[in-house]
C-alpha cells in the first residue's frame, strides 16, 4: 500500500500494468476510493492493465480509503488537482493520460485547466454534474453518502469548514461540471472521449454538452452498458482512443 505524502496531505495510491501512464479515478462522489474498482461500471485497472501502466488513488478524505488532508474552504477542486499533479510528480511522470468516472469528469475539467501541457487525453465516463431541475442533488448526495462517515472519523473539523467545503464543490459554479465553466471546455483543444450516463447525479445534458462544446471531443453511444457485445466495444473505444493520442504515435504521425 504505497503512500505519497506532501505537508499535511497523505495520498494512498496503486499501480499496475507497464507502458504509458494512465491515471484513472474511480467514481463514488467524494467517497472516491481504490476499493470502488471490483464495482464498477467498468474496472479500469484490470480492463488496461495490460496497455497503460494505470495509476489510481483514494480522493483525500473519502469514507473507506486511506487519503487524508486539510479540507479546503475555497478552491476544493484544485485542492483535489494539487493531490492528483503531485502524485503524477511524486512518481515522475510529467506526461499522462486520464479517465475518470462520476466525479471524476470534475476532476478532469479541472486537470485540463491547470495542466494542459500534461494530460494527454482524457475520457469522461459518467460524469457528475449539474441538473437544473434539481439544483441541490450533489449538495443532498454528499450529505446523504459522505457527510455522515466523515463526522465520524473527524469530529474536530467545524460544521462552517464543511458548508464552505460543500459551497466551494457545489455551489461556487453552480452549472455544467462544477469544476470549469463552459467557456474553459469551449476552449480546450486536447482530445476528449465521452461515455455518457442518465441518473440523478449523471445528467445525460452535461455528457453531451461537453461534447459538443470541446473542439476536440468524440462521444460514445448511449446506452452503452448494454447488450454486454456493446459494452465491449465501448472498452475497445476508450483503449483505441487513448492509444490513437499517446505522444509517440502523434510524432510519428
Amino acid at each position: 500500500m504505497p503512500f505519497y505524502q506532501r505537508g499535511d496531505v497523505r495520498i494512498r495510491y496503486e499501480e499496475v500494468g507497464s507502458g504509458f501512464p494512465l491515471l484513472v479515478i474511480p467514481g463514488g462522489g467524494l467517497n472516491s476510493r481504490i476499493s470502488n474498482w471490483p464495482n464498477a461500471v467498468i474496472n479500469a485497472m484490470e480492463e488496461f492493465k495490460h496497455d497503460f501502466r494505470c495509476i489510481t488513488m483514494d480522493q483525500r478524505n473519502a469514507n473507506g480509503g486511506e487519503s487524508t488532508g486539510p479540507v479546503p474552504v475555497e478552491n476544493a477542486w484544485d485542492a483535489f488537482a494539487d493531490d492528483q499533479l503531485g502524485l503524477m510528480d511524486h512518481l515522475g511522470i510529467r506526461e499522462f493520460l486520464f479517465m475518470g468516472f462520476c466525479i471524476g469528469g470534475c476532476f478532469a475539467g479541472k486537470l485540463l485547466q491547470r495542466a494542459p501541457e500534461r494530460v494527454v487525453a482524457a475520457v469522461f465516463c459518467q460524469t457528475v454534474g449539474d441538473r437544473p431541475e434539481d439544483p441541490g442533488v450533489m449538495v443532498r448526495h454528499s450529505a446523504q453518502n459522505w457527510l455522515p462517515g466523515f463526522r465520524e472519523r473527524r469530529p474536530e473539523v467545524s460544521t462552517e469548514t464543511i458548508e464552505k467545503y460543500q459551497h466551494s464543490l457545489w455551489s461556487a459554479q453552480p452549472d455544467f461540471l462544477y469544476s470549469v465553466s463552459r467557456e474553459f471546455i469551449a476552449s480546450c483543444p486536447t482530445p476528449i472521449l465521452v461515455l455518457p450516463d442518465d441518473t440523478s447525479s449523471h445528467p445525460l445534458q452535461t455528457s453531451i454538452d461537453v461534447a459538443s462544446l470541446a473542439p476536440n471531443a468524440e462521444i460514445t453511444v448511449f446506452p452503452w452498458r448494454d447488450p454486454p457485445e456493446l459494452k465491449a466495444r465501448t472498452i475497445n473505444k476508450v483503449r483505441t482512443f487513448h492509444k490513437s493520442h499517446l505522444p509517440m504515435r502523434r510524432a510519428a504521425e
